[in-house]
């Protein structure tokens, strides 16, 4: 579409400097008994399943397209039934929408600021009022959430990212030269990168989808969107608030996919700028040589943002309160079934603490109550598909839900007692509801008067294990780890936004100079 220059120009005129309005934490409800949030909750989940399954397009410069190659989300706890069919984008498709994208990035990259983050804005308002309910259910019923699950991640989540982030936006871009030689005036501009970003999400965040194309997006760059097949209903309905938010045409491309299709037609790409990342180790790794093969093709070096896999462990000191870590250990390595990037897979606790805590780990882990989502007094359910069970089924012949069950996913929330501290369920990232426990002297661990110093020797000893670390707490929100985990770029922060923008200095002079020796080169 030709634009003309005065359109050019209005798109980048401001007539003032605006302050973005003030950002709180998204409150969140707890649907008790008898809550008017509950009701609500509990009509979307019926209206959702009286009209499923769905059908999801891909969404290329604004226009739903449906390429007959289809394939279906199943409920995870009752994976005889479709939540929705979605049509997968095949190489050309992909193609078509990287050029479109590219077109529309000039328009996008000069919007003034206020109107991007204005766009943002009114999603979160769309998303935590108009559709909180409906997008609750979705990941409810697609990626096997409890009430409480989808609460904090699908509204209040999502919601926080996208406000948020126009903060730590407009902080950045605020951020310039204080000082100025005579008769010049520097500056710092923060441009979108030069090209694409590609965005890969994964099954068990809709927030995180939202915000991995979001983050780049505001900072005026144009993402491919490829979903994962697990979570796609919710991240397409993220995706329509977006649009009804004002998102231009063109800006983010909704293109589920075969991993393959979409790798190859994006990284062979010489315009491929940036890749925005949540999902397995292993596949991180392979994605991520797959693009340093590739470095000649591109017109830059890409930006490379991943949150990947983790053994997260609980360490307990012998002065450590035994039932208060019991209780967080079972809520962070059963809640929402051991799927979280944060989840305890892992626990180290003195020998003596453990028969008070064996005793309150066990007792509340049999109290677990488990099955389908529309029951609100389920604190579990399965996981999200047979890959996933058959994975920690290997691990774990002997557990009671050994046998592929003719309804749902479903692994009972299991404790396993180790007597290595190398046991492969102690290394390996099973991602499922399974926390390993290992007992240790508890003079082994370094002896100070206090335990305040226990805290501070613990924490120096693991500051580089984890970059997310807390104390007298469960493991819990993980926001992009270090080592093996990620690249430590926080989501939901400035240090994740700065990877999506180029920096260029601006120095301009006023006046001109009258010769080309300096006064030093002067004869005395």
């Amino acid at each position: 579409m030709r634009v003309s220059p005065l359109l050019r120009a209005l798109r980048s005129l401001r007539l003032g400097r605006f302050n973005v309005p003030d950002v709180q934490n998204e409150p969140m409800y707890n649907y008790a008994p008898g809550s008017a949030e509950r009701k609500k909750l509990q009509e979307a989940l019926a209206e959702m399943r009286a009209k499923m399954p769905y059908e999801v397009p891909c969404v290329v410069n604004g226009e739903k397209i449906f390429t007959k190659d289809t394939l279906r989300q199943p409920l995870p706890f009752d994976h005889k039934t479709s939540l929705c069919n979605f049509h997968n984008a095949d190489k050309d498709l992909i193609n078509k929408a990287i050029d479109g994208a590219l077109a529309a990035k000039p328009a996008w990259e000069a919007m003034p600021f206020n109107d991007r983050a204005a766009i943002f804005l009114k999603a979160a308002d769309l998303l935590a009022n108009k559709y909180r309910y409906q997008v609750m259910a979705a990941t409810m019923l697609g990626q096997s959430k409890n009430a409480w699950q989808a609460e904090i991640d699908a509204a209040a989540e999502l919601a926080d990212f996208w406000r948020f982030n126009t903060q730590y936006a407009s902080d950045i871009y605020s951020q310039q030269p204080t000082k100025n030689a005579p008769l010049t005036w520097n500056r710092m501009e923060y441009r979108a990168l030069e090209g694409f970003v590609v965005a890969y999400s994964p099954f068990n965040f809709t927030a995180i989808g939202g915000n991995l194309v979001g983050a780049p997006a505001l900072m005026g760059n144009v993402c491919i969107w490829k979903p994962s097949n697990t979570g796609l209903y919710s991240s397409y309905l993220v995706y329509e608030i977006l649009k009804e938010a004002g998102l231009p045409d063109g800006v983010i491309q909704f293109v589920p996919g075969d991993a393959h299709v979409v790798t190859d037609a994006t990284f062979e790409h010489r315009d491929f700028a940036g890749f925005h990342f949540t999902g397995s180790t292993q596949v991180f790794k392979h994605l991520w040589q797959k693009i340093g093969n590739n470095i000649n093709t591109y017109k830059s070096y890409p930006r490379i943002v991943g949150e990947t896999g983790g053994k997260n462990m609980h360490f307990l000191h012998k002065s450590a309160d035994a039932k208060h870590a019991a209780l967080q250990t079972v809520r962070s390595a059963f809640e929402y079934n051991g799927q979280k990037c944060s989840a305890c897979s892992r626990v180290y606790v003195p020998d003596n603490l453990w028969e008070e805590y064996k005793t309150t780990l066990i007792e509340e882990t049999k109290r677990i109550k488990q099955g389908p989502v529309d029951d609100f007094t389920n604190f579990m359910s399965s996981v999200i598909n047979k890959q996933s069970f058959d994975k920690i089924k290997g691990y774990l012949d002997d557990i009671k839900s050994g046998k592929t069950p003719n309804i749902g996913y479903t692994i009972e929330p299991t404790v396993v007692l180790a007597t290595d501290p190398h046991a492969k369920t102690m290394v390996d990232e099973l991602f499922g509801p399974v926390v390993t426990v290992y007992v240790y002297p508890a003079d082994k661990y370094e002896e100070y008067l206090t335990d305040r110093n226990a805290v501070v020797v613990g924490s120096n000893k693991l500051r580089n294990a984890a970059g997310n670390f807390y104390i007298n707490d469960k493991s819990t929100g993980a926001v992009v780890g270090g080592r093996a985990s990620g690249t430590n770029d926080k989501a939901g922060s400035a240090l994740n936004l700065l990877r999506w923008v180029s920096p260029r200095t601006i120095k301009e002079s006023f006046l001109p100079i009258s010769s080309v020796t300096y006064p030093s080169n002067l004869k005395e």
